[in-house]
């Protein structure tokens, strides 16, 4: 049976994604890729044991994007044989698992491992938090090979950095190191290699250590912000605010603060 292209391993209240094809640096290649990240987003999703995600990729690449020579010979999630089928394959491959992290509630964080190109990167930037190892290089390089970014990076990259810098970084398909991404918002901190995913999972750790239920609603409140009218995120908030209250590890908080001891937290 071959590797999944996923492979998890759990650490408490922690789950780590790796992205498992070092010798193809870890492109997705096919239909049984997406299908695999779309499995395990939505097996975790339904864990209430799980409060953080991690995502990484295996050896030195987070994730290069697609197959080229997939797209040479016209098989796999990209384009086949005519564009009818090649609309239809987007939509059945790369874009249900761009739905799935889009639609997963579990605080996300992308260690961005080594070379996040194209697909690559815009995995990572369906993640809600981005961290990257100094070694990583990066590019939104649909450009470079003749097509647009089919897996909406459009709609994603620039609500990172803004409509002006992810237009250069599109219409240019440059490559740049962690360091500029650090510079434009695109990731958040910069470590050396070594220290990249003790890093990640150390920001897991501390966003595990909160109400899972909380956590859940605050993420999909941040996303549902981040396109919603002013006025309809403040209803939003207080309809999410009045499920909040009436959990147990609300009360379980402020009546540890209240005690000046450490929380017990149940997803209860």
């Amino acid at each position: 049976m071959a590797t999944p292209f996923l492979t998890v391993e759990r650490q408490g209240r922690i789950a780590i994604l790796t992205m498992n094809r070092p010798e193809a640096l870890n492109a997705i290649g096919t239909l049984d890729d997406c299908d695999c990240i779309v499995d395990t987003l939505f097996a975790l999703g339904n864990d209430r044991s799980i409060s953080a995600l991690v995502l990484t990729g295996s050896g030195r690449a987070f994730s290069s994007g697609g197959n080229i020579k997939g797209m040479q010979q016209r098989t796999g999630i990209g384009v086949l044989e005519q564009p009818d089928s090649t609309r239809a394959n987007y939509r059945r491959g790369v874009q249900r698992a761009v739905r799935a992290l889009l639609d997963c509630e579990i605080p996300m964080i992308a260690a961005i491992n080594g070379h996040a190109i194209g697909l690559g990167l815009d995995l990572a930037c369906l993640c809600d938090i981005r961290i990257a190892a100094d070694s990583a290089k990066m590019a939104a390089s649909f450009i470079k090979v003749g097509i647009v970014p089919g897996d909406g990076g459009a709609w994603t990259l620039q609500r990172i950095v803004g409509y002006s810098l992810a237009a250069e970084l599109f219409l240019t398909g440059r490559s740049f190191d962690a360091e500029y991404a650090r510079s434009i918002g695109l990731v958040s901190r910069v470590v050396p290699h070594e220290d990249l995913l003790p890093a990640a999972i150390g920001i897991a750790q501390d966003i595990a250590a909160n109400p899972p239920r909380a956590l859940r609603l605050t993420k999909k409140l941040l996303r549902e912000a981040q396109h919603g009218r002013a006025h309809d995120v403040l209803e939003l908030s207080a309809a999410y605010q009045a499920i909040a209250h009436e959990t147990h590890d609300h009360a379980e908080a402020v009546a540890a603060l209240l005690d000046k001891r450490a929380p017990n937290f149940t997803g209860e």
